[in-house]
């Protein structure tokens, strides 16, 4: 009674020899591979969607891009209207360039808070395990923030349109400049990235971004014409980086867009990215 199933078992071994079941060669054998990795496109494509599906279950996080625009647009030109241009009307053509680009730079800051909250909450902790690109995971937060800008840069068009803004450039040199925009808040959302990075806590990184961003966007030419100041500031106006926005995005809304004013914008998103970029990719690594 105990030979039987002994031998039985000697053949099955015999005949399958050492190597593992059928089943096993067909998990495991040469024919089958593993998924390969999501490339560097997919993979910021999918982080992208998921800085979506968070305003999607959030929604209050649109409060920046929704009322924020609407009162800077509306508080500016009834308030400082009349006094800096002598009427409303004369200085809604100067302010809604300005206060487009304003808005959608002040926005960026809150990818860094984004990201900070899910730095402190281990979520990136997660997504470094992953066998992706490894900047997959902040390229992708970037772009998603990208809806955000276009829904606030939309809202002070709309605004302005309301309030008898009329660019000569017509919607060729709207949509032009919005473009234009848009790349240099994606370049300069790098800074903030950075910022975020370093520090341990939200209001720290809001802190910071805001103490460098208020110096950035009123020593501009954004309210003003350079010329009514100092002789001393009008140097530091030129040369900061959101006044040769402005005047790129002023000249092509107002349809006679310079080549050089735009080149030099491009330079500046290349310098940002360029500086900004590694500099995220390295603390990001060395976060723990």
């Amino acid at each position: 009674m105990t030979g039987r199933p002994q031998t039985h078992r000697r053949r099955r071994r015999d005949h399958h020899g050492a190597g593992p079941e059928p089943a096993d060669q067909e998990r495991t054998g040469p024919g089958r591979s593993r998924p390969a990795p999501a490339g560097a496109i997919s993979a910021s494509l999918t982080y992208g969607w998921r800085a979506l599906l968070k305003i999607k279950h959030i929604p209050e996080q649109l409060f920046d891009v929704t009322v924020f625009p609407i009162m800077m647009t509306v508080m500016f030109t009834y308030i400082c209207g009349g006094a800096i241009a002598g009427s409303v009307d004369g200085y809604v053509q100067f302010l809604i360039p300005g206060i487009f680009v304003q808005t959608m730079i002040m926005i960026t800051m809150y990818t860094g808070l984004t990201l900070n909250r899910d730095i402190s909450k281990g979520v990136f902790d997660r997504f470094r395990s992953l066998p992706t690109w490894r900047p997959a995971q902040l390229v992708g937060a970037l772009l998603g923030d990208q809806i955000r800008y276009i829904l606030a840069g939309t809202i002070i068009l709309g605004v302005g349109f309301v309030m008898g803004f009329r660019p000569e450039g017509g919607m060729t040199g709207v949509i032009t400049a919005f473009v234009l925009l848009l790349v240099f808040s994606f370049s300069l959302s790098w800074v903030w990235t950075v910022i975020s990075l370093l520090v341990r806590t939200e209001q720290a990184a809001m802190g910071i971004s805001m103490f460098i961003m208020m110096p950035l966007t009123f020593a501009s030419n954004i309210f003003v014409d350079p010329e009514t100041m100092p002789s001393w500031l009008q140097g530091a106006v030129e040369v900061n980086p959101v006044s040769v926005v402005v005047t790129a995005i002023r000249e092509l809304m107002a349809g006679v867009g310079q080549f050089s004013s735009v080149t030099l914008v491009l330079v500046y998103c290349v310098v940002l990215i360029g500086v900004f970029g590694p500099l995220s990719m390295y603390f990001y690594n060395r976060k723990s």
